[in-house]
């Protein structure tokens, strides 16, 4: 890009470095985190059936995020696409490929719409509701939220196609904008107009609109390439290889999706034996999902923004600085994992305590809530510093040019480990088999993860001494 300065990632303060590129995106993590924690918060403080109301938010935020990941997975493939004609200076592709993309998710958009209002309340009896009041607070929130997929498509093809053309700052500003408005319209809906989960949709609905009125505007302005109504003529070719990048990223976000469905499902059930009954332990699991949500955001965040810093490095040979970035890299996701352990085991009732309390007309226990999510917090997200560090691998080995064995990592603690033990440690232990299976995968993935990690470094120790090796001839 015109007066864009070139800077040589191969030397200088390495910290420095980190911060410059990490930064921009763990803002925009946390904000998307702070954007989603809002209909949570606000409906469990304010709403006049408080942990009712939360309780369906939480059970329709596991279609939501089904949701979600196929517009990540639109994001993700376009992206890539993008950049690569960018990097090769080719506008005309850049803009083919946008006007391509535009077209076909908005098609792709229309279908899963349609599949999701046919799905809607199946999936609700899928996951079990009972409670009449939580079916209906679950499928009123779902309904309007699907009425805002759209926006939600093309606003994430929007992030991806300043990310590509090297505006990191414009999808921070959007997020910051969106949640601005989401916010403020939660407390007037939520507080003032009592309308209570519907509220809390509609917020999100107008907010997400919002932010993408002003990407679209953004897009049809860039310098980069003419953005004009007339030249939407398609080429579906373009479209076939951001849809199989994005499969990848999809397929990512749905292994959370498969958690919560699990977790929900197993919790439920369990619950109904125990003294938590239904309903506690699945208001609980909602808070431990956002809380869980935020903590791994800021690794992740942390993580991308180091992610093109150790691929040029890599590009260029300089396998030391690959190996120090490592280094680097682990010491800040190992504070994470430590400040939130140490939070999560000494003050969990107050992290609870945030979103609101039961009241006694609400037929929930209090003092059975606040139990149970003690509990939760001190066993479920007992190991939680191992579950960043297993992301922080997979985005490492992605960098360095090892798909498979960061697809590895990336299933191995959630797919392959937590799902049997969250089927089989109930059994014998009750609901708290369930809250143990996440520890339990955490603890087995970690171990699996090391050793990937020890090949990939031999991977790449082989490959330093080949290109010495090669340099010597020469």
């Amino acid at each position: 890009m015109k007066g864009q300065k070139t800077v040589d990632l191969t030397c200088g303060n390495v910290w420095k470095t980190l911060l410059m590129y990490s930064l921009p995106l763990l803002g925009s993590a946390m904000v998307q985190q702070a954007y989603s924690l809002a209909d949570l918060l606000i409906v469990g403080n304010f709403a006049q059936n408080g942990q009712i109301a939360l309780t369906a938010v939480g059970e329709a935020s596991t279609m939501v995020n089904i949701l979600l990941a196929f517009a990540l997975g639109c994001n993700g493939g376009c992206s890539v696409i993008v950049a690569k004609y960018f990097g090769a200076k080719n506008n005309l592709k850049v803009r083919e490929t946008v006007n391509t993309a535009l077209i076909s998710f908005a098609v792709m958009c229309a279908a899963v719409m349609a599949l999701g209002f046919g799905l809607a309340k199946p999936s609700m009896y899928v996951l079990d509701i009972k409670n009449g009041e939580i079916l209906n607070g679950s499928l009123t929130y779902l309904y309007i939220y699907l009425g805002s997929l759209p926006f939600v498509f093309l606003y994430n093809i929007g992030c991806g196609v300043c990310s590509a053309l090297g505006d990191s700052k414009m999808p921070f500003l959007f997020l910051v904008f969106s949640s601005v408005v989401n916010v403020g319209l939660d407390f007037l809906f939520v507080c003032a107009f009592h309308w209570d989960v519907a509220g809390a949709a509609w917020a999100t609905v107008i907010g997400q609109a919002a932010s993408f009125i002003i990407g679209a505007a953004y897009l049809f302005r860039t310098r980069t390439f003419k953005l004009k109504l007339s030249s939407f003529i398609p080429s579906f070719k373009a479209v076939v290889p951001a849809v199989k990048l994005g499969i990848s990223t999809f397929i990512t976000q749905s292994t959370i999706v498969v958690i919560a469905l699990l977790s929900n499902f197993m919790l439920k059930k369990y619950g109904a034996q125990s003294v938590y009954g239904e309903d506690i332990p699945i208001a609980i699991i909602a808070i431990e999902n956002k809380v869980f949500a935020i903590v791994v955001s800021v690794a992740v965040g942390i993580i991308l923004g180091c992610q093109p810093i150790v691929s040029y490095n890599l590009g260029c040979g300089n396998y030391a600085r690959v190996k120090r970035l490592f280094l680097y890299i682990l010491a800040c996701i190992g504070v994470i994992g430590a400040v939130a352990t140490v939070l999560f085991q000494v003050c969990p009732s107050a992290i609870i305590g945030l979103f609101g309390a039961p009241s006694d007309g609400q037929n929930i226990n209090p003092q059975l809530y606040t139990q149970f999510g003690v509990k939760t917090f001190r066993i479920f997200l007992m190991l939680i510093g191992f579950t960043c560090f297993i992301k922080f691998a997979s985005i490492f080995f992605q960098a360095v040019g090892k798909p498979v064995i960061a697809t590895v990592a990336s299933l191995i603690r959630d797919i392959v480990c937590f799902v049997p033990l969250a089927c089989v440690l109930p059994l014998s232990m009750g609901i708290d088999g369930v809250l143990w299976a996440a520890p339990v995968a955490d603890a087995v993935a970690v171990v699996v993860t090391v050793a990937l990690i020890i090949i990939c470094f031999k991977s790449l120790n082989a490959m330093e001494r080949k290109e010495k090796a090669q340099r010597n001839v020469e």
